[in-house]
């Protein structure tokens, strides 16, 4: 293990192995979102376990080797791949005697960096304020109990540990109330794009995957797009005209998912992912260069299963064809993909040579008019499509 050229805080990266799927034994994700996080991974450790130390998250004998470790390579905080208790956190900063953070904090650090719009900074700040929430016994344990009370013998006030839950109960209460004026806004847009009769297509997949890349490839958008972890984190929409269909749509870039999505950030970017759950169609975009896109295909369902959006139409969108090597590439850039038992269309592309894109706009040009014809069915069940082919 060799330390990188990159500037900012040393950190030693830790992943336990408790023998669940997805374990990722090169803790290739958690140095990524590391850098992403302006952070310098400077060296790795991984190790198994059955369980989890109620204390030490890791075991006392592991803990020591984390400290030398840490020691060595002049690693000034230890960050870990799983989510830690509170306890756990405060135990490990107390023997290892350095700062301690796991990857959900690591996550909402990325996020708050991140964010530019007024909704996106009130998602990351009413997250992280419900964090920081489940963090006070660690951060504050150390404060006397402070005195209260009217006169010179006034009894015993509030402990400082109280006063910060109030203030950030306070802060969670106000920061929801902001959000729910700005998801009643979007729920307003929405409410005027379904009445001029807009199909909404939204890009969804795991981070990184090339999404916000497609969608500047296909609207002629300027997006901030960049080949790493959580490159935009805001919802853009943009309208798309497909000439076979002879209409535009609404096309939308959400944030990206990832393995563990904090719970807490899945509630607080209701609003954005919102866009989501009300589209007609949802193209999944895919890393093809990744060999674990399985996983994340299957990281990228559970979100969709939580926020309530499973059952909308799916084209799966194969991205960054040019970087397959050549016996990578496959036969037919059309085929059929099956996921939970059930076929879906999939298309390979390149949003960035543009190879593949004519075929994705004619694939959604056709469910477009599928759709038009749909709704203008009469009631014989004939379709009353004017200027349509019979």
């Amino acid at each position: 293990m060799t330390s990188s050229s990159v500037e900012g805080t040393r950190v030693l990266l830790v992943g336990v192995d408790f023998g669940l799927p997805n374990f990722d034994g090169d803790l290739e994700e958690l140095g990524l979102l590391a850098q992403t996080a302006g952070m310098n991974p400077v060296a790795r450790l991984t190790c198994k376990r059955k369980a989890p130390d109620a204390a030490l998250f890791v075991g006392s004998g592991k803990a020591d080797e984390i400290r030398t470790m840490a020691q060595m390579h002049g690693a000034a905080e230890v960050l870990f791949d799983q989510s830690l208790s509170p306890a756990q956190q405060r135990n490990l900063e107390r023997h290892l005697e350095l700062p301690v953070n796991d990857r959900t904090l690591l996550i909402l650090e990325i996020f708050a960096q991140r964010a530019r719009s007024h909704e996106g900074k009130l998602q990351v700040e009413l997250a992280r304020l419900q964090y920081l929430s489940t963090r006070l016994v660690r951060r504050w344990s150390h404060l006397e109990r402070q005195t209260g009370g009217i006169g010179a013998r006034g009894g015993p006030g509030e402990k400082q540990i109280e006063l910060d839950r109030r203030m950030i109960s306070d802060a969670v209460k106000r920061t929801r109330e902001r959000l729910v004026k700005v998801k009643r806004q979007r729920s307003t847009q929405r409410r005027q794009r379904e009445r001029r009769d807009t199909f909404n297509i939204s890009l969804v997949g795991y981070t990184n995957a090339g999404k916000s890349t497609l969608f500047n490839a296909l609207v002629k958008a300027r997006a901030y797009a960049a080949d790493q972890l959580f490159a935009t984190l805001d919802t853009t929409t943009r309208q798309l005209y497909l000439g076979d269909a002879g209409r535009s749509v609404s096309l939308s870039d959400t944030v990206g998912f990832i393995r563990d999505l904090p719970h807490g950030l899945v509630d607080a970017f209701e609003a954005t992912l919102q866009e989501a759950v009300d589209a007609d169609l949802l193209l999944h975009v895919i890393d093809a260069s990744n060999p674990g896109f399985p996983e994340q295909m299957g990281q990228v369902q559970r979100v969709l299963q939580e926020i309530g959006a499973a059952d909308i139409p799916q084209i799966l969108v194969f991205n960054k064809l040019d970087a397959l090597e050549a016996e990578q590439r496959p036969l037919q850039l059309e085929d059929q993909y099956e996921m939970n038992g059930q076929p879906l269309p999939r298309l390979f592309v390149s949003a960035r040579s543009g190879e593949g894109l004519d075929s994705l706009r004619r694939v959604l040009s056709a469910r477009v008019m599928a759709a038009q014809a749909q709704e203008c069915k009469t009631p014989d069940g004939s379709i009353e499509l004017p200027g349509a082919a019979t």
